[in-house]
């Protein structure tokens, strides 16, 4: 239930705050005074897409607020705790602020959110009934919503579970026709991939081994520089041949090593410097023996020849080239492309089982849409009956009100069903779908019958009904009131009308007042009470507020539907 609603800046309507509350609350004004502000705030508050038209003239943003009483609402509680929004003593506050340059934003008991948060809290919250509603009535989808929600929690359940099963179907059916669709250029890909991968494997790099491959043909192509280098360093550490006049870095170490012994009794630190000659001598033995051991494979000729080595080097660049730039791309190329291959080469086999999860899948869709035809063609019978009944009460006796289910149709996300709401107006005519045999007055007495007659099934907390009542007077429009105050009974019912037959079934009756200065006009939002409303009534009547036949009349109006009211 809506607790109440604070206007800042929207239209005409400067600043105002709608007192709500429980039972009937009726919105009534003259014509621009800005009445259908109170729809439009109430539909921002609710998800509904901002219009930065409706910014207020001179300001730089709109602000609508709104405090909800969440008692009848678990799942928006749980929800907007969800969202981690503030609930206080049970209220929720949704606000919205729309900017004049198109910007909007949302709070959810004071946290940010989406706009999308607020329209699926709205889901629970609030049924929202228009002139255009009247329009969308005559849609499918409108129609089978009202049979789906008049019959209750067993097809929501139903729907649900076939929606899922629906989901799975077209998700495996997609999965099918892709792969069959591309078949013939998945088998072209597996071919390609083929022929690279076995371009690959005809070389078989190894990681790093282009690197390895030019370090080693840097090396056989200066192979007489090496040894002779080699050769050179080793005469000059350990000569092979000694002669005369031959020097080499071990017998000068020798030479030190000796010429400190003859010393080295007359000073003990000299032992130190000894040892450190000792070990330098060691050091230059074992890098003689490694240039001998280098040396040695110079000649032996291990490995690949430079020739080999060249037309190595060429073969694994040809494959770089080719699906590089670098070996490592090669490499997990070869890696992913023997993966997909495999994928690919396992088609017929996929498409086999896909084939077979999806008929079985089909079946499950269609058993689910079966059960949920057998539910709507059963609730589609009650709810024809019931909403017969009511119209008779709103001054249509011998209209009768059929809903038709027609099964079979193309599996969808609501089934398999064509529901059509029909009319007939008098008796012996013929139905007729609610966009060829009914009126604008009717359909408004409809589309009032019917959410009475759902709202047994599929309460809502909040009902709102802007000018449902277009096109209809007399008898009609007091029936129409009789019905929205027996709709409050039940549920906070909010209406903004122009009809006094309407208004004075009312237990709240606010009055949208337009002020101007001949510049700029101002709306502000009143409480009637007492004498205001019935002035107000009888200027909804006649257009004389003041009249004594007005008035009069409009205190009858009152007395008589109080009286009807507290039957």
């Amino acid at each position: 239930m809506i607790v109440d609603i604070t206007i800042s800046d929207l239209g005409v309507i400067s600043q105002a705050t709608l007192p709500l509350g429980p039972g009937l609350t009726v919105v009534t004004g003259e014509t621009g005074a800005g009445k259908t502000m109170v729809v439009t705030a109430l539909g921002l508050l609710l998800g509904a897409r901002a219009d930065a038209a409706r910014v207020r003239s001179g300001s730089s943003s709109s602000w609508v607020e709104g405090r909800f009483s969440l008692n009848e609402s678990p799942g928006v509680r749980e929800r907007a705790l969800e969202l981690g929004a503030a609930i206080d003593e049970g209220e929720l506050v949704l606000s919205r602020e729309v900017h004049s340059e198109g910007r909007s934003r949302a709070l959810v008991g004071g946290r940010s959110a989406p706009v999308s948060a607020l329209a699926e809290l709205a889901e629970e919250l609030v049924v929202i009934h228009g002139q255009s509603d009247q329009i969308r009535l005559k849609s499918e989808s409108a129609q089978r919503d009202a049979l789906d929600r008049f019959a209750g929690e067993e097809i929501r359940d139903v729907l649900g579970s076939y929606q899922a099963a629906f989901a799975h179907y077209k998700d495996l059916a997609e999965r099918l026709e892709t792969l069959t669709t591309q078949a013939d250029q998945r088998r072209r890909e597996a071919e390609e991939l083929r022929i690279a991968l076995a371009d690959i494997e005809a070389v078989s790099p190894e990681v790093g081994e282009d690197e390895t491959l030019k370090e080693s043909i840097t090396k056989l192509s200066n192979s007489e520089e090496l040894r002779a280098g080699i050769a050179q360093a080793k005469q000059a550490l350990s000569a092979e041949e000694s002669g005369m006049d031959s020097v080499d870095a071990s017998s000068l170490l020798d030479g030190a090593i000796r010429a400190l012994e003859r010393v080295a009794d007359f000073d003990a630190s000299l032992q130190g410097l000894r040892a450190q000659l000792a070990d330098a001598t060691y050091q230059v033995q074992e890098v003689s023996q490694a240039l001998s051991g280098y040396a040695a494979g110079l000649e032996s000729g291990t490995g690949l020849s430079l020739e080999e080595s060249h037309d190595r080097l060429a073969a694994i660049t040809g494959v770089m080239r080719k699906f590089g730039p670098t070996l490592e791309d090669v490499l997990t190329f070869a890696d992913q492309g023997s993966a997909r291959l495999l994928e690919l080469d396992q088609d017929e086999s996929t498409l086999d089982a896909l084939t077979a999860e999806v008929e079985a899948a089909l079946v499950v869709t269609q058993q689910g849409a079966a059960k949920l035809s057998a539910l709507r063609q059963e609730a589609a019978g009650h709810l024809g009956e019931k909403v017969t009944q009511e119209l008779a009460a709103l001054a249509m006796p011998t209209a009768t009100f059929q809903v038709t289910v027609e099964s079979g149709g193309a599996l969808s996300s609501h089934g398999q069903d064509q529901i059509s709401l029909l009319l007939s107006a008098h008796p012996g005519s013929q139905p007729l779908p609610l966009g060829k045999g009914a009126s604008g007055g009717e359909l408004s007495r409809v589309m009032l019958a019917l959410e009475v007659v759902i709202a047994g099934n599929d309460p809502v907390p909040t009902f709102v009904f802007d000018e449902v009542d277009a096109g209809v007077g007399g008898a009609s429009a007091l029936e129409i009131g009789r019905r929205l105050d027996r709709l409050a009974q039940n549920a906070q019912v909010i209406v903004v009308t122009h009809l006094a037959q309407v208004a004075a079934y009312a237990n709240n009756h606010l009055l949208v007042v337009k002020d101007t200065n001949g510049q700029v006009t101002t709306s502000n939002v009143a409480v009637l009470v007492g004498d205001e409303r019935v002035r107000e009534l009888a200027r909804m009547l006649g257009g004389m507020e003041d009249s004594h036949t007005a008035l009069s009349h409009a205190k009858e109006l009152l007395e008589k539907t109080h009286s009807v009211s507290r039957r």
